[in-house]
């Protein structure tokens, strides 16, 4: 009986001389090697945005670039969200949870308030005003700014930025007769500020720091009302601490006003996701009358860039006894700056 032997042929590549091309080898490698280029490129984001983010949970601006980071603290939800999708394509689970609680928590921070017009004092309304408030950068935008109050007529006029050139505009311009109180601190470039007011006006000797930083008290339906500008530095690399320091200084006085009608207002250089700009806010039981007024979150600087991007610098603070009838930012041309209007009631004391 014939033994019969059964084989298995396989493929042998029969050019094997010097020019002959090696097998590929197998798996899919060029797309293991995007994903791990999307990890990476998720997780840098996810680190960015979650040390931004815990700052601002922790109560603390931190180092640079921190405060500067927390100043546009609602576009961080653009890196965060790249990251999510990153992660969906990388197929990186820890990154997708990682990313949902980042994006959660910072939609939790920049969610709407509520306009907190019915937030009014007890007692009766006793006088109504208006109060606008501008930074004409170095002075360039004060024909604008003399048009503006030609235009709305507001009660007090609170101006930064405003040098010898602004000044001397506001004096020829604006009549004695219709803004016959002021208080203007004269400077140079960015130095130099000014309170127009229709009401009786006494100067006082405001805020220490680096800018001018007027104060005053107005007589308004025989109530006296404490009136700060303010213009601290602003927190760019290397002045950080002289920021805080100013702050520190404008929280002093917001502590020392707190059981008074006061108007704090200016370009804080600080937004509400800022934790100096909030013990300001603490310290004076004072509120921001644009987030009262419903315009929270608008952004007044900078200029260049249109809305709804940029960062709520410019803020009209105020205390106890006055509520908000409305606010809205003003476009004014040559400066970086939207100027902020608020209508105010002032109430009889409690």
């Amino acid at each position: 009986m014939d033994r019969v032997i059964s084989t298995t042929s396989e493929a042998i590549p029969t050019d094997t001389g010097p020019g002959a091309t090696a097998p590929a080898p197998s798996g899919p490698k060029a797309p293991r090697g995007r994903s791990r280029a999307a990890r990476w490129c998720a997780g840098l984001l996810l680190l960015v945005v979650t040390a931004v983010v815990g700052c601002r949970a922790a109560g603390t601006d931190g180092v640079t670039p921190v405060p500067q980071l927390l100043a546009f603290l609602p576009w961080l939800l653009l890196p965060a969200g790249a990251a999510l999708l990153l992660a969906l394509l990388a197929r990186w689970r820890f990154g997708l949870v990682w990313a949902v609680l980042v994006l959660a928590v910072v939609e939790w921070f920049v969610r709407p308030y509520d306009t907190g017009l019915a937030d009014r004092p007890s007692g009766p309304v006793i006088a109504r005003l208006s109060v606008l408030t501008s930074n004409v950068e170095y002075g360039n935008a004060a024909p604008a700014l003399v048009a503006t109050v030609r235009r709305e007529q507001p009660d007090l006029v609170f101006v930064q930025e405003c040098p010898i050139t602004c000044s001397r505009a506001l004096a020829e311009e604006i009549p004695r007769a219709e803004y016959p109180y002021r208080h203007v601190v004269e400077g140079y470039g960015a130095d130099g500020a000014a309170i127009l007011s229709k009401h009786p006006l006494r100067k006082t000797a405001g805020v220490p720091g680096s800018l001018a930083m007027p104060g005053a008290v107005a007589e308004i339906a025989g109530r006296e009302v404490r009136l700060q500008l303010v213009h601290p530095l602003p927190p760019i690399p290397g002045m950080v601490d002289d920021w805080h320091r100013e702050l520190g200084h404008i929280r002093a006085y917001a502590a020392g006003v707190k059981d008074a009608p006061a108007i704090v207002a200016g370009d804080f250089n600080a937004t509400q996701d800022h934790a100096g700009f909030r013990r300001v806010l603490d310290a004076g039981g004072l509120r921001d009358s644009a987030a009262l007024g419903g315009a929270s979150r608008t952004p007044s600087w900078p200029t260049a860039v249109f809305r709804p991007l940029g960062a709520q610098i410019d803020h009209v603070l105020i205390g106890r006894d006055l509520s908000v009838r409305g606010a809205r930012f003003l476009e004014l041309p040559d400066t970086d700056h939207r100027a902020l209007l608020v209508g105010l009631e002032l109430h009889a004391s409690r």
